[in-house]
């Protein structure tokens, strides 16, 4: 029983048990008891009143919408957002790309305009790493004609905003935060960006009419202490070996719900660690090419066994036509304002490159290409949420997607260390131009 239980719904009008006798000590304790009570209710009902009675703020009549280092005018900003997803094909779509300053965002952004779709990015440009490198990489896409509205997934009012100035046939999400071992720093970014942040695209996406196609990115990383190789869309994935994992995962299973109750056509890609030019700085093929060239000592991590931990090293212009290729493919949407009409497509697949290769061989091909020698310290894999192993089983984006990666690591990080060197040694018009086979003169600056 609460304690307002005891509190009489009516001040005033308790009757007391007749047995009892008043006194006058009693009388005064009760009527202090009463004026207390009666003061209590009546300041309560007074802060309702006036919290349903203060006015609203009223909608600013020009909201101002963030576009990366300079801010534009909605009206300004509107006609820059309809130029930019104004699709130059005629059988193009409109697509929305969350995380458009990110690593594959970038890339998938490109080769989307490139080939004459509408491209609107959405990026909040946090400071997980560098934001100066994902600045460089909105540059990029400026040249291209994309254009990057600054803003958050978590703000709905925004999200709204976009919908309601273009009808997106797609969604390309992208977004998120990223890296395992941060979440051990701080997990509540992952719930707010990795969960919240796409619940509520999600929300705008349903009540759209019509809804778009919505194409995500989960990650390898769901299947967790999963031992069976190569790693199948079928194997179990309810064991996540990080907090990063058990949001993606988390992710999968909210995709399930918005279609199976809204009728959105949802795809989502397993990414196997993607590595390419313009790469992630926290990504170890990264910063052991940058420690490696300051002479600085790499930690390599061994499995239990004495064995190198190995990874499914995917290359990122092989991901980009896995996610085009589930961009193409995707069904549309069967709702209509947050209503199903009808049962909505749902699909998952990996993209990974079906060739793991040890951390150990990267070190060496590194070297390599590099021509330095690295200063290695081999330590036990931590409990950090790392896992020995990935590999993946592509067989269903191939038969589905016409997925096939192309790229072997020793290729792709030739490409890599170029742009890398290109990149930090001041030459930005040389590195802006190592999206290869994507770039093209126009965005060379």
């Amino acid at each position: 029983m609460s304690h307002l239980d005891n509190i009489p719904s009516t001040p005033g009008k308790h009757k007391p048990d007749k047995a009892f006798r008043f006194h006058s000590s009693a009388a005064s304790s009760s009527l202090s008891k009463l004026t207390l009570y009666s003061t209590l209710f009546l300041s309560i009902l007074l802060i309702f009143l006036l919290l349903l009675s203060s006015p609203s703020s009223p909608p600013s009549p020009r909201r101002h919408l963030s576009t990366g280092s300079h801010h534009t005018p909605l009206s300004l900003s509107h006609k820059l957002i309809r130029k930019s997803a104004r699709p130059r094909s005629t059988t193009g779509h409109t697509v929305l790309v969350t995380g458009a300053a990110g690593f594959v965002g970038t890339h998938v952004s490109l080769s989307l305009q490139r080939r004459g779709d509408g491209v609107l990015g959405l990026d909040n440009f946090n400071h997980y790493y560098d934001p100066t490198l994902k600045r460089a990489r909105q540059k990029i896409l400026e040249k291209a004609g994309v254009f990057i509205v600054e803003g958050d997934i978590n703000d709905k009012g925004l999200l709204q905003q976009l919908f309601d100035a273009v009808l997106f046939t797609h969604v390309m999400h992208l977004a998120a935060q990223a890296g395992v071992r941060y979440a051990m720093q701080n997990p509540g970014s992952y719930v707010h960006s990795n969960i919240a942040g796409f619940v509520n695209l999600l929300e705008v996406s349903k009540s759209a009419n019509p809804q778009p196609a919505i194409i995500w990115a989960s990650s390898s990383s769901v299947y967790g202490l999963n031992s069976r190789v190569p790693f199948s869309e079928k194997d179990r994935t309810d064991q996540p070996a990080s907090l990063y994992a058990a949001t993606k995962k988390a992710g999968e299973e909210i995709a399930h719900t918005y279609n199976h109750i809204y009728g959105l056509s949802i795809t989502g890609l397993r990414f196997f660690t993607v590595y390419g030019p313009w790469g992630r700085p926290d990504m170890a093929y990264f910063f052991f090419t940058k420690d490696i060239m300051k002479g600085k000592t790499i930690t390599v991590y061994e499995s239990p066994d004495k064995g190198s931990v190995a990874r499914d090293f995917t290359y990122i212009d092989d991901i980009v036509k896995g996610c085009l290729g589930a961009l193409d493919t995707a069904k549309k949407s069967t709702g209509s304002g947050g209503k199903k009409r009808g049962p909505a497509q749902l699909r998952i697949f990996n993209l990974g490159n079906t060739s793991p290769v040890p951390v150990s061989r990267l070190v060496s091909i590194l070297e390599k290409i590099l021509k330095v020698k690295a200063k290695k310290k081999v330590v036990p894999l931590p409990r950090n949420g790392d896992v020995e192993f990935t590999h993946a089983n592509i067989t269903l984006a191939m038969t589905e997607l016409g997925y096939k990666p192309t790229t072997d690591l020793e290729a792709g990080l030739k490409k890599f260390v170029r742009w890398y060197l290109s990149f930090y040694s001041g030459s930005k018009k040389k590195s802006s131009c190592y999206f290869n086979k994507i770039a093209t003169a126009a965005m060379c600056f």
